[in-house]
């Protein structure tokens, strides 16, 4: 009864309980690649004999080595320091587990795991039983010897061992899964035996460590871990709530080397895969990513940008519009932009001038497809699948036109631009800083200067000049700086209430320059 009340006790039954059990899991896993050379049939009986025999060793262990311990007489002398058989068994249980946990602790810090044999043949049934008796001495050293270090009662030794061995038992499946799943509470319970290994070496020299110490230390490591565990947990949860496609972006962003991918969970993100991958690439891949989360009149040509043929004007000046003009294709209006008739290709408009046919009836053959501003960019491509390469009018909600979109948009998008003869690059680098036109889209500024706080999933704004409107609050004047995230905006050029022209530099902190 003494023993049953005594709260020691049963810290020490509980934590050895556990460490038992983690000591077992490779003996578990080994026996599993054993088991698995014999027929299906037979593998869970073997798995069945393997443990059990496990048990009956560690307890004949228990006893021979707890009835050694009680060897006190000195046998010799080193110095200042008396050996009796007791004092050798520690010492060399004690460096055993400093050895065994410093290996495993390596090989799983390295990445090494058990790997399981190629050879799929069937083996004999006793061979198997016979190699696994001999696993079951090798790995029950470290266990016995950690018994032997937590507690002094052999009965509650025994205890912890057959507690242990009922449960890998019952559980050994869901139970080897569960430490697969968790490996920094395998790592903790190494570290716990490099902590035992010390006590034993101390102990052999003669300097007693109390049992409450160590209690006292691994229940504080396992509080810790379970607060880790829950956090990891929670995390996962956190994440499994956010889109599968934002997390597969974020994951192949991060093996592109880009800087602002968020570290996930376990990143074992080598540094040199992003090596495999050129500049134009990456620029490529982030654009697909990023073409869901992105809107439609960001991708579009906006109204004040299009050209557009008025079907009331005259042939002539229609005929030198076309010439002079490098598109490819035209929208037909009736005296304004939002009046349009048809979009008609600018050589077969030519043909019809020449041919004296009337510019609306011809328009009218080839009416527009209009699309919603409000449309994602993914759907978006299965109506320009429909246009046949002509272009797509977008609207908003009261049919006022905002601006088109081709086919070339969409691959700007992904790939940068591709400007026609009358237009210069939207970016421009130029000694250490940037020109950019004030209708620039954000997500290509974002890659051009390598950030990515300048889009806000938000905001109503697309454009550099949504963007400093947004965050200026008024309209700015020529000369007038911004400087916003780490950046310095000059604006070099406005007209008719629009931001035409923005200077970009880097602000570069006092603390950059120190180093």
């Amino acid at each position: 009864m003494e023993i049953l009340m005594d709260p020691t006790i049963w810290a020490g039954l509980m934590t050895l309980v556990v460490l038992e059990i983690v000591l077992g899991i490779d003996n578990l896993v080994f026996i599993a690649i054993l088991a698995d050379k014999l027929p299906p049939k037979q593998r869970d009986k073997a798995r069945v004999i393997g443990l059990s025999l496990a048990l009956f060793m560690r307890l004949g262990l228990l006893s021979v080595i707890s009835w050694m311990v009680t060897l006190t007489k000195p046998l010799f002398s080193v110095a200042d320091f008396s050996f009796s058989g007791r004092d050798l068994i520690l010492l060399l249980g004690g460096i055993f587990l400093l050895f065994k946990a410093t290996m495993e602790l390596h090989e799983r810090l390295e990445g090494n795991t058990h790997q399981e044999g190629a050879n799929r043949g069937y083996a004999k049934f006793w061979a198997v039983v016979v190699q696994i008796v001999i696993l079951d001495a090798v790995f029950s050293l470290d266990a016995v010897i950690t018994a032997v270090g937590m507690v002094n009662d052999l009965p509650v030794m025994m205890a912890a061992v057959v507690i242990a061995m009922a449960v890998m038992l019952l559980a050994s499946k869901p139970l080897t899964n569960f430490v697969n799943a968790h490996p920094t509470i395998v790592v903790l319970c190494l570290s716990f035996l490099l902590m035992i290994g010390l006590s034993l070496i101390a102990e052999g020299f003669g300097i007693h460590i109390p049992k409450g110490y160590l209690y006292a230390a691994i229940g504080f490591s396992i509080l810790i871990e379970s607060f880790n565990q829950i956090a990891r947990r929670n995390y996962i949860k956190h994440e499994a709530r956010r889109p599968m496609r934002e997390r597969t972006a974020e994951a192949i962003m991060r093996l592109m080397g880009q800087p602002h991918a968020q570290p996930q969970v376990d990143d074992n993100t080598p540094r040199k895969v992003k090596e495999t991958f050129a500049e134009e690439e990456r620029y490529m891949i982030s654009g697909v990513l990023t073409l869901a989360s992105r809107t439609l009149r960001s991708v579009m040509t906006p109204r004040t940008e299009i050209s557009w043929v008025d079907c009331e004007r005259s042939r002539d000046e229609v005929r030198e519009q076309l010439l002079d003009t490098p598109h490819s294709l035209f929208p037909v209006c009736r005296d304004e932009l939002d009046e349009i008739i048809g979009v008609v290709r600018a050589k077969d408009l030519l043909v019809a001038l020449d041919r004296g046919v009337n510019i609306a009836e011809f328009a009218a053959l080839t009416p527009p497809l209009v699309v919603p501003e409000t449309m994602d960019v993914i759907k978006l491509l299965a109506v320009l699948r429909r246009a046949k390469g002509r272009l797509v009018v977008v609207t908003n909600e009261f049919g006022v036109v905002q601006g088109l979109v081709t086919p070339l948009d969409v691959l700007e998008a992904i790939a940068g631009e591709f400007p026609d003869e009358d237009e210069t690059p939207d970016i421009v680098a130029e000694d250490g800083r940037w020109l950019v036109q004030g209708g620039a889209d954000l997500h290509s500024l974002e890659q051009a200067l390598n950030c990515d706080d300048l889009v806000s999933p938000t905001e109503d704004y697309a454009s550099l000049a949504g963007f400093l409107l947004s965050h200026s609050g008024h309209m700015p004047t020529v000369g007038d700086v911004i400087e916003l995230n780490s950046l310095r905006f000059e604006i070099l050029a406005v007209s008719d209430y629009r931001i035409e022209l923005v200077s970009i530099s880097k602000v570069i902190s006092p603390y950059d320059q120190d180093e």
